[in-house]
């Protein structure tokens, strides 16, 4: 466990760190833990900020359109961090798709790309793309996904009012949806395989890691060699991926902090993948 420090008022952050990605944030919908974000982006400075994917659902927003203030406040803070001199790079995922039309062009300091490599501190390369490429479903049969999205969006609105009824007990959050989700995709494999087939590309491209998303798994941990690290998402788990200044890299745990939201004196707990230590020293 580790005491991070708090955001001020004028959004400053007070922990500082080289980079910092996060995908899966799913603006656009009533899941998007967008107060929690908002937070952590007001905590947290940094000289690169990867956007990962999927930040806006632009599936669930041609459903039904939700914008609450508080998914355009997020919006705003992004580039005003690019404003202020962070590199924001945009990696579109499967949900925010239409913004692969304009790859190569920059929004208001945040450049669009379809994937990218970053060096760290201590030199190593890690390929950065959202994950979907990867996924069987997403690619062979489109109209599987969008019956799946709408299945899951219904786990997640199930998530919220377990998690209501978990509050006013005085109870910790505790992610109903995340753990259907393992459980099913447990007895299929189908985040072994997923991550297998992400490292084996990275591999391919003589790479020494890779960070993606799409999946709502954080993890950190070393496959053959290749360097896996996926920053989970900001719907069920709250979690992002930080290069330290030293090149260290850790999973941001920042669901105990937000506490549906409330930003005064949580703690967030900091987790390191079993081979992290070997692989980021």
């Amino acid at each position: 466990m580790a005491t991070l420090p708090s955001s001020d008022d004028e959004g400053e952050g007070r922990l500082q760190v080289r980079s910092v990605w996060i995908s899966d944030v799913h603006l656009g919908t009533p899941g998007c833990q967008a107060a929690a974000l908002l937070d952590f982006l007001k905590t947290v400075d940094s000289r690169h900020l990867y956007l990962v994917g999927d930040i806006i659902d632009g599936w669930q927003l041609r459903r039904s359109w939700y914008w609450p203030q508080a998914h355009n406040d997020v919006v705003q803070k992004l580039l005003r961090k690019a404003r202020k001199g962070t590199r924001v790079v945009f990696v579109p995922g499967n949900h925010d798709e239409f913004a692969r039309k304009y790859l190569g062009h920059s929004f208001g300091g945040i450049e669009v790309v379809d994937d990218c490599v970053h060096t760290t501190v201590d030199g190593r390369q890690l390929w950065i793309t959202h994950g979907d490429y990867f996924d069987g479903v997403i690619q062979c049969a489109k109209w599987l996904a969008y019956v799946g999205d709408s299945a899951y969006e219904f786990t997640l609105r199930l998530n919220r009012h377990f998690n209501s009824l978990r509050a006013r007990l005085g109870l910790p959050y505790w992610s109903l949806s995340k753990y259907l989700k393992l459980k099913v995709k447990r007895a299929v494999s189908f985040i072994g395989d997923f991550e297998q087939a992400v490292a084996r590309e990275a591999r391919r491209r003589g790479v020494q890691g890779v960070v993606c998303g799409h999946i709502h798994h954080a993890e950190l941990r070393d496959i053959d060699g290749i360097l896996y690290a996926n920053d989970g998402d900001w719907v069920e788990s709250l979690t992002a991926l930080v290069e330290h200044v030293d090149g260290r890299l850790e999973i941001l745990d920042w669901g105990d902090r937000a506490a549906w939201g409330a930003k005064a004196s949580a703690q967030a707990v900091v987790s390191t993948g079993p081979a992290a230590a070997g692989v980021g020293a």
